[in-house]
């Protein structure tokens, strides 16, 4: 690798990039890391998983969303609150984010670059900065970790304030009374759910007939009972007609006849791979129909074996978690190194109000594939620490085999869901059984004594191994029947 500037450039610093800058670091490697933005940390840190969730988090600070329950719907932490609330604590997280990240770069001798990077050939990149300058460098390895940028389609009227998509809505003057949300999917979700914590009158427009549909159906059927009863307007399978800018409100004309005026408009109607800029025909790679890379899952080798790609750039499952565990793979394989491979069950989260979170499969899975199974059901209302919360939704439920008694899959939505599916994932990653819940005991009062709950639910339903079942000596068989 010696011949080259480089042993791995790096282009994009989101999770993924990070996380394989930093392996290559540990290394001892000459690493670069190239990126667009004259701060480091990418879509995630700047518009992407910080904020929002930094977002969710003072929200429900703010508006006192925890404690309704038990001082009734109008209480609030602050009686007005207004955007530069929400932004105050939004700007101190990201700062210390990328001073965070800017020191493990230093701490790692990880070099970088403030530019944009194009392929010019099969090892050499050509980085144009902001001042004009055009510098090209050679690597024996690359990974693109580019990440994603919003899909905007030419018939929703962009205008950065009233109309906007998910990186322009963390820069709202004021917070509106009323928004409409085009898109049911993550991110279309978690921003409809916040601001009707906030009292903000919203809509929630998904031209298809369901939403999330990778999340266990009876997961989404509480999920949208609790959302609606919140204030969120769903309305699922109105395709949208027009957007019209009418200056003070924005007018949304569905397909089926019905109008939706509000405030302010978030279209969150998908992502597209931040590709197009790379010339990635230079090296011969193409990318899909939403520009992303195709890549080998379990390397994250491109078609051309010395190019790499990980994270949103590749698509699903498009999560911070992940992409973090796929740069380090990654930097590992490009260098040559041995290391563990990841795990099969990985937790997804959805940090709406109330949060979601899975991990193995759904029912509809279990279904498909023929398994023979029983559910286990908690409901947090059922936990003292749901009472002392005032918890009034939220739900476990965990799938077992009848065959194995293995956990097949753990689905939950409520407060702490994303905390506590790490549970789940663990017995699941080690192909644990029913039993371990019936065994174990739980801290009291936790909300994750749901585990407990739910799994003698399933345990109490379940067939009762050899091991546990009561044998009689003939004389007492006999002795019954006389």
């Amino acid at each position: 690798m010696s011949d080259y500037d480089y042993d791995l450039i790096i282009i994009g610093s989101g999770p993924s990039g990070r996380s394989a800058a930093i392996q290559a670091g540990k290394l001892k490697r000459r690493v670069l890391v190239i990126d667009r933005k004259d701060r480091f940390g990418g879509v995630s840190v700047h518009t992407g998983t910080i904020p929002s969730k930094t977002l969710r988090e003072t929200v429900l600070n703010l508006s006192g969303w925890r404690e309704r329950s038990f001082y009734g719907r109008s209480y609030r932490v602050k009686d007005q609150i207004r955007a530069d609330d929400l932004k105050a604590r939004l700007h101190m997280t990201l700062d210390h984010e990328v001073d965070v990240l800017e020191h493990q770069f230093n701490r790692n001798h990880v070099e970088t670059l403030n530019g944009l990077a194009r392929f010019v050939g099969p090892h050499e990149v050509e980085v144009a900065t902001d001042a004009g300058d055009a510098t090209r460098l050679t690597a024996a390895k690359f990974l693109i970790a580019t990440g994603t940028k919003t899909y905007r389609p030419d018939y929703v009227p962009f205008n950065g304030k009233t109309v906007v998509d998910g990186d322009d809505f963390l820069e709202m003057a004021e917070i509106p009374r009323s928004l409409c949300v085009i898109g049911a999917g993550v991110i279309g979700v978690e921003y409809a759910t916040m601001f009707s914590a906030l009292d903000v009158r919203v809509t929630l427009i998904e031209p298809r007939d369901t939403f999330l549909d990778f999340i266990d159906s009876r997961l989404i059927h509480d999920f949208t009972h609790q959302i609606r009863e919140n204030g969120v307007d769903l309305r699922l399978g109105s395709a949208v007609e027009k957007i019209e800018d009418a200056g003070g409100h924005v007018e949304v004309t569905l397909a089926n006849g019905r109008h939706v005026r509000a405030e302010m408009l978030l279209f969150a109607a998908g992502r597209m791979g931040a590709t197009s800029a790379l010339n990635l025909s230079a090296v011969g790679l193409e990318t899909d129909h939403r520009n992303r890379i195709n890549v080998d899952r379990k390397t994250y080798q491109t078609a051309v074996p010395h190019i790499y790609a990980t994270g949103d750039v590749i698509g699903h499952p498009s999560l911070a978690s992940t992409s973090l565990q796929q740069g380090r793979v990654a930097a590992c394989h490009a260098l040559e190194t041995p290391t563990l491979p990841e795990s099969p069950w990985y937790p997804y989260g959805i940090y709406s109000v109330p949060e979601i979170s899975t991990c193995g499969m759904s029912e509809e899975e279990l279904q498909e594939r023929g398994i023979p199974y029983e559910v286990g059901v908690a409901r947090f209302r059922e936990t003292s620490r749901g009472h002392i919360m005032g918890l009034e939704h939220g739900m476990l439920k965990m799938l077992f085999s009848l065959k194995t008694r293995r956990v097949l899959g753990v689905q939950i939505v409520g407060e702490g869901a994303t905390e506590l599916i790490h549970i789940a994932q663990a017995v699941l990653n080690l192909k644990g059984t029913v039993d371990y819940f019936v065994q174990n005991t739980f801290n009291y009062p936790t909300l994750a004594e749901a585990y407990k709950i739910a799994g003698l639910d399933a345990f109490n339903r379940m067939p009762i191994p050899d091991e546990f079942k009561v044998r009689k000596t003939p004389a007492e068989k006999k002795a019954k029947k006389a």
